[in-house]
């Protein structure tokens, strides 16, 4: 593995480092020691180290490995967005070249639950368990009103000129964020997840979602692994006010339904309502709840 050095024109990562996979640098940091390893599948517009808060807490009791998608994050930029298969095996194809053994704990959030998903499809038996952050599921559309299709969300994301015009708002709602972070990690993430470059990206990932969910459709179920599903029936105010309420109520009773068909295709698997937080801020707000979470799945796949 390189160390994080990077030329003039990359942003360099405050921790970690970088594996070589296909002539690319995937950026990667693991922490702690252990099996079964857990790595954490961030969501659209989300990088590895946005759970660096919570990888701390798992490495205390096994490993925890963040890392970037390719042309996400502190990786090198490719053609966005992709296939699930082809996030799938890069992830397969890092956790291999990192000498981190199989099965491992998926620990997937929002759009990461295509992809973790699709590794479970392509290498059901390099997976011990998974946590479900309030992530996306294939049959997604089944279960939302129209206003809250795949397609629809697409749609709902702002553009770059919006964007422009939230960047500082949004600079004060990543810093209030990370203010519990070491203060190196927080000031290089906080300037990245501003720049122009992760901005561009995370308008990218969001493409095609409708995509990935029939990719998704011409696989099995996930295999029978201990599964613990948060779901979130919390609203934040952004989202307040771009949908009525009575969307949201439709979309928090689609999500509770998706989760409850999750864990109840497994032997072992557990929903947890979570009221007290939204979407995009559970990692930060309920670090207890996704730490237990992933606790319980290693303890019990760890049994099993």
């Amino acid at each position: 593995m390189t160390n994080n050095s990077t030329s003039s024109d990359r942003l360099a990562p405050p921790v970690g480092g970088f594996q070589e996979i296909d002539g690319r640098r995937v950026f990667v940091h693991r922490s702690g020691s252990g099996g079964p390893a857990v790595v954490f599948l961030p969501g659209a517009s989300a990088v590895g180290l946005d759970y660096f808060g919570v990888q701390q807490e798992v490495s205390q009791f096994t490993t925890a490995v963040l890392y970037d998608r390719g042309g996400t994050g502190y990786s090198d930029p490719i053609p966005l967005p992709r296939t699930a298969a082809a996030v799938a095996t890069e992830l397969h194809e890092l956790m291999h070249a990192q000498n981190i053994a199989a099965p491992y704990v998926l620990v997937a959030h929002s759009l990461g639950g295509f992809y973790a998903h699709r590794f479970a499809q392509l290498y059901p038996q390099e997976v011990a368990g998974l946590v479900w952050l309030d992530a996306f599921h294939r049959d997604w559309d089944d279960s939302m009103p129209p206003e809250a299709s795949l397609a629809a969300v697409e749609r709902m994301g702002p553009d770059l000129e919006q964007l422009e015009r939230m960047r500082p708002a949004l600079r004060e709602m990543f810093a209030a964020l990370l203010v519990d972070y070491p203060e190196h990690v927080r000031q290089a993430l906080l300037d990245a997840k501003v720049s122009d470059k992760w901005t561009h990206v995370g308008i990218a990932e969001r493409t095609k979602l409708a995509e990935l969910a029939t990719e998704l459709r011409t696989g099995p179920n996930i295999p029978d692994v201990p599964v613990v599903a948060l779901t979130v029936v919390g609203t934040d105010p952004g989202q307040q006010a771009l949908t009525s309420e009575q969307t949201l109520r439709e979309m928090h009773d689609g999500r509770t339904k998706l989760d409850a068909a999750l864990v109840s295709a497994v032997s072992h698997g557990e929903q947890r309502i979570l009221s007290d937080t939204s979407h995009h801020r559970l990692c930060f707000d309920r670090p207890d709840a996704v730490v237990q979470a992933i606790r319980d799945v290693v303890g019990r796949a760890a049994r099993a």
